[in-house]
């Protein structure tokens, strides 16, 4: 088992103000991009108070733009990607002090726009954590949809500085490798792809915007998604024809079932006539969907989703336990998010709920759980 790679434990001073820069200059130019580059209006679901938001969904073009750029760069020997693994541990400090300055300037505004819901005051920690605003904006950018692009962009430029790393250290790349570098990509352009139907979910909905969110944009994707990367930096020994076949089945499944169902849920509370799987909608009162994934499971966008993480995880062939420390810590904390969702859905529908229960009797596995 490989130890912790040595920049997780070196963190340089000089590295550190290094960081800084990148980070804010990323930030920057990211918000600036989102405010200004050209993208699709699309309006979200009415607030609380009844306001609705105009969004500029120009989340893909920001990401192809910056992810031609660096490449190109590095090519080109104008930058070199391997900057962000060899700062990797200064850039986790950078992100960490700015999730937590960010969610205390977003605390700071809240309370001074008393922008908490009606009768409700939350206190220091739990207005902290949860946040006390449900859509800040600056620039007229919303920041919570806006913080996904930031998210899952450095996710992406840490995923190709790994690539580039190993090219760069041995001349070649592996198929582990490879195959990582398109399942991640993947998952990335397919978010900016489908980036409208983010903004009916319940993060943008109903999430305050605090640390939780704030953190988990910031540092938990970026730097914990891309771990089994690591793993494959010095793996040159490509894993055997059957396994790689293997892994991409399970990706390709879990990326339908995550992306499908999540899909088919979008566009059936959009147009509630519209076909699923080449037929009508099949609904329980107009209000249940029990067509398409959603009914053959009650949350199998949650089981796509956790197969999706383990084929990344895999393509590490167990070198160390620690990439798979994601998908297993995902697994528990989705199977959680849907007893969650099935109490929420029991006490808003009442006996329709009971209905669909009975006609979807499994949740995550079918005929199994």
């Amino acid at each position: 088992m490989p130890d912790i790679p040595s920049e997780w434990t070196a963190v340089s001073g000089q590295h550190l103000l290094e960081a800084m820069g990148i980070f804010l200059l990323f930030v920057g130019v990211l918000l600036l991009g989102s405010k200004y580059v050209p993208g699709r209006q699309a309006v979200g679901r009415p607030d609380p108070d009844g306001v609705t938001r105009t969004y500029n969904l120009n989340g893909l073009a920001l990401f192809l733009i910056i992810m031609l750029l660096a490449v190109l760069g590095d090519v080109f020997d104008v930058i070199s990607l391997s900057v962000l693994h060899t700062h990797f541990a200064e850039l986790f400090i950078v992100s960490n002090i700015f999730a937590c300055v960010l969610s205390a300037g977003l605390y700071w505004q809240g309370s001074r726009l008393q922008s908490e819901s009606p009768g409700e005051s939350p206190g220091l920690l739990r207005g902290f954590f949860f946040g006390r605003q449900l859509n800040p904006s600056w620039l007229g950018v919303d920041l919570k949809l806006f913080s996904y692009r930031p998210s899952l962009i450095s996710l992406a430029l840490f995923n190709v500085s790994f690539a580039a790393v190993q090219y760069d250290t041995h001349g070649e790349f592996s198929l582990q490798m490879l195959l990582y570098q398109a399942f991640t990509f993947i998952y990335v352009l397919n978010y900016f792809q489908f980036e409208n139907g983010m903004i009916f979910t319940w993060d943008i909905v109903a999430e305050r915007f605090g640390w939780m969110l704030t953190w988990g944009d910031y540092v938990l994707v970026p730097f914990f998604y891309c771990l089994a990367g690591w793993w494959l930096l010095d793996s040159t020994d490509s894993i055997p024809i059957w396994a790689a076949v293997l892994i991409c089945v399970l990706f390709v499944v879990g990326f339908c079932m995550f992306r499908g169902a999540n899909e088919q849920k979008h566009r059936f509370k959009q147009d509630a006539e519209s076909s699923i799987w080449g037929r009508p909608a099949e609904t329980l009162d107009g209000r249940l969907l029990v067509s398409g994934f959603w009914g053959v499971g009650r949350h199998l966008n949650y089981s796509g989703e956790i197969c999706v993480y383990f084929a990344f995880a895999l393509t590490t062939a167990f070198a160390s336990w620690i990439p798979f420390a994601l998908p297993v810590w995902l697994t528990a904390l989705l199977w959680h998010r849907a007893r969650r969702d099935d109490r929420r859905c029991r006490t808003k529908y009442g006996e329709l709920w009971e209905r669909y229960t009975q006609r979807v009797p499994y949740a995550l596995i079918p005929r199994v759980y």
